[in-house]
Parts: C-alpha cells; structure tokens; sequence
C-alpha cells in the first residue's frame, strides 16, 4: 500500500476513509433503491402476466438479488451503529470496504439483469443475450484498463 503524504492521525484518517466510504454506500444505495421500485411494481402491470418462465425467473431472480444488495449496503451502516462509539474506526474501514466491493459487484450484476430483463421482454431473448455479453465485455474491459490506468500512474 502507498504511504499516504497528509499530516494525520490514524484516527483522522479512518474518519476520512469512513466518510468517504459511507459516500460511496449512499450513491450506490440510491441506486439499487430506485431499481428495486421499480421492480416492485412490476407484477402490478398489465403485461407482467405474459411473462414466459424465463423472465419470470430473470424477474425473480433480479428481486432477490436487489434485496441482497441492499441488505449488503445496510450492513456498513448496522455495523457503525454497533460500534461507533467502541474507537474501531480503522476495523469498520476494512469490514466496510469490502462490503462496498461486494454491493458494487451486486449492484452491477443486478443493473445487468434489469438491462438484458428488458431488453428480453422488449426485443427478443436473442437481443438481450448478445446485449448483455457485450456489456460484460465492455464493464471488464474497462474496469481492467481503468484500474491498470489507476496502478501505473504517477503521483
């Protein structure tokens, strides 16, 4: 890990760092928040009845998988509340960084499911396929070009 240069104290910085933790929860959480509405109202519509078992199970499956990612992102939060008065700042940085990386891996799982569910409803199954392969193609692609970016640029 680089050292970082500020004039801090490790509890200065974990403070930081969970500031700009629960920064980054509360951007994703509104995210998955306004796509599982969404979802949630979807058995309610005229059309959710001509559903194949396909899309109802990529339905199903979507829900689950909003309502994980949300209970993950309610986590760093329950996990505060448990202990912010216990000075465990720096634990609750490493618990809480990795649940943000497994809601961002669920929160992009679950924004591909709804994008390849509606293209399979609107278009056709063979149409969100190749949609949704693409997608995957291109978020590694970039998250692999973006991330050596990151590692191989000057300070």
């Amino acid at each position: 890990m680089v050292e970082d240069r500020r004039e801090e104290t490790a509890a200065e910085r974990a403070d930081r760092n969970w500031t700009d933790l629960l920064q980054e929860v509360r951007v994703l959480q509104t995210g998955v928040q306004l796509l599982s509405g969404f979802l949630l109202t979807l058995p309610f519509m005229p059309r959710f009845d001509r559903l194949d078992d396909v899309q109802v199970a990529l339905y199903l499956t979507l829900v689950v998988l909003a309502a994980a990612t949300t209970l993950v992102l309610l986590g760093a939060v329950a996990l505060h509340r448990r202990f912010f008065q216990e000075q465990r700042k720096e634990s609750l940085v490493q618990v809480g960084h990795r649940l943000a990386q497994v809601a961002l891996a669920l929160g992009a799982a679950l924004a591909l499911g709804a994008t390849v569910f509606v293209l399979d409803v609107v278009l056709t199954r063979a149409v969100a396929a190749w949609v949704g392969a693409s997608m995957v193609a291109i978020g590694v692609g970039a998250w692999a070009l973006l991330t050596h970016a990151v590692l191989t640029a000057p300070d």
